[in-house]
């Protein structure tokens, strides 16, 4: 099996040095390595990269991540070979995402390498921003096709997404069924065996914890905030705040922290 690495993505990189390499010209062929410092690679030409008995064919649209500490070898197959490249930290701790050392950036080659032409930009001018962008970059690699997923079924990840999005609006579980592209039973099954709650359930689940929050962290009135979780009818909203928060709306606000 190829070999992958991990990133721990719950802080923002902090971004040592960024820009367009050009190699080829002096050797086709080049080691080293960083012994502090990430690297993260999309490539515009053909070769090979190689560490660890392992051989990863490079092509254009392919982007690569390397390790601390690595020691890399590079085959060029043209005298003059370039590529995007970033090296920075990570300074996070919390879950970690599985990714493949090299892997196919697909349709999204064109959004990575905007990320990337950003994160060169603003290195010497913002570093704020330089990380900004390298962490969507980096946020981007884990959604390749190649990427491990988080846990779960894509059609329940598809029907999590779409509920998140729309809880403003009208949710059904045909149309749920339809956006996650399975049909009524199975969406019912997944959410079932997935979540342990039915899919209206989990409707108001969500509902309830954004109407938490906003009762809690903000000044907006009780009626905006019904119509903003997508239970416009205030009768219906105290209903089910009540039920699900255990608590009427005006009380979850003030036993909350105040507002300042």
């Amino acid at each position: 099996m190829a070999p992958s690495v991990e990133l721990a993505l719950d802080q923002p990189p902090q971004v040592v040095n960024a820009g367009v390499g050009v190699h080829g010209a002096i050797a086709a062929h080049e080691v080293f390595r960083l012994p502090q410092l990430w690297q993260l690679h999309v490539y515009a030409y053909s070769g090979t990269l190689a560490f660890g008995g392992f051989r990863h064919p490079i092509r254009p649209g392919h982007v690569s991540l390397v390790p601390p500490d690595t020691e890399v070898h590079f085959d060029y197959d043209a005298p003059r070979c370039e590529h995007l490249y970033v090296h920075f930290r990570l300074p996070g701790n919390g879950e970690r995402r599985r990714l493949p050392v090299m892997q196919s950036a697909g349709a999204d080659v064109a959004v990575l390498r905007g990320l990337l032409r950003h994160t060169i930009a603003a290195n010497t001018q913002s570093p704020a921003r330089a990380s900004a962008e390298l962490w969507t970059a980096l946020w981007r690699t884990t959604g390749l096709p190649g990427a491990e997923r988080s846990p779960g079924h894509p059609a329940l990840r598809a029907a999590l997404a779409h509920i998140e999005e729309n809880l403003a609006a009208p949710l059904s579980v045909p149309a749920i069924a339809a956006a996650a592209g399975v049909s009524h039973s199975h969406l019912t099954r997944l959410f079932r065996d997935g979540t342990g709650r039915t899919v209206v359930g989990h409707i108001r689940h969500c509902r309830m914890e954004r109407a938490r929050h906003l009762l809690v962290a903000s000044t907006l009135a009780i009626p905006a905030i019904a119509a903003t979780v997508g239970i416009p009818d205030l009768q219906a909203f105290n209903k089910t705040c009540r039920k699900e928060l255990g608590a009427s709306p005006r009380a979850v606000r003030e036993a909350g922290t105040p507002v300042r």
